[in-house]
């Protein structure tokens, strides 16, 4: 797969981000039901695009196994992947914080440097605005982005335990942070 584009989103994605996070909704990361219609847009005045970077790649084709053996399907050109970083509160003595508030990669293109690409890519923008620390939360059940980013140097913070009831267990949030 060619490297994905990094770049900021558009109001013109609104409606492959959209569907992308729909795709990519689970219950290993999303403290939301599952969305159902009708749907919202994916920007609104909290969310606006300016807080969004997408990954984007031209188009290829991958044999899925569901989808048979040698079978093809087309993946592209589109949105693989999305991190929204936004100031982490709006009080000017925070105002060198921004925080990851989702980071979402299309199931077809997972364990390909994508979210570690827009991680990246995050950091440069936030540095750019003046930012010299980046911070996150996490379900604490999720191993896999918690791997993650503990690999691109956040640490543990602070948890708080039993956060949310999520499909009748609770989940501790994880806070984690990283200096610029």
């Amino acid at each position: 797969m060619p490297e994905p584009v990094i770049r900021p989103a558009t109001h013109a994605d609104d409606d492959e981000l959209a569907e992308l996070d729909r795709r990519a909704w689970s219950p290993l990361h999303a403290v939301q039901p599952r969305p159902r219609p009708p749907y919202e847009p994916f920007f609104d005045a909290r969310h606006p695009p300016e807080h969004i970077l997408v990954a984007e790649t031209g188009a290829e084709t991958e044999s899925t196994a569901s989808e048979g053996f040698g079978a093809a399907v087309s993946a592209g050109p589109g949105l693989v992947g999305y991190i929204r970083l936004a100031p982490a509160t709006r009080l000017v003595c925070n105002a060198h914080v921004r925080q990851i508030q989702g980071l979402v990669v299309d199931d077809r293109f997972r364990g390909r440097g994508i979210a570690r690409a827009m991680l990246r890519a995050a950091y440069a923008e936030a540095r750019r605005q003046g930012a010299r620390r980046v911070t996150l939360r996490v379900l604490g059940h999720n191993a896999p982005a918690r791997a993650l980013y503990a690999s691109e140097g956040f640490a543990v913070e602070g948890v708080l335990p039993g956060e949310f009831l999520l499909a009748g267990a609770y989940v501790d949030d994880v806070l984690m942070g990283r200096a610029l």
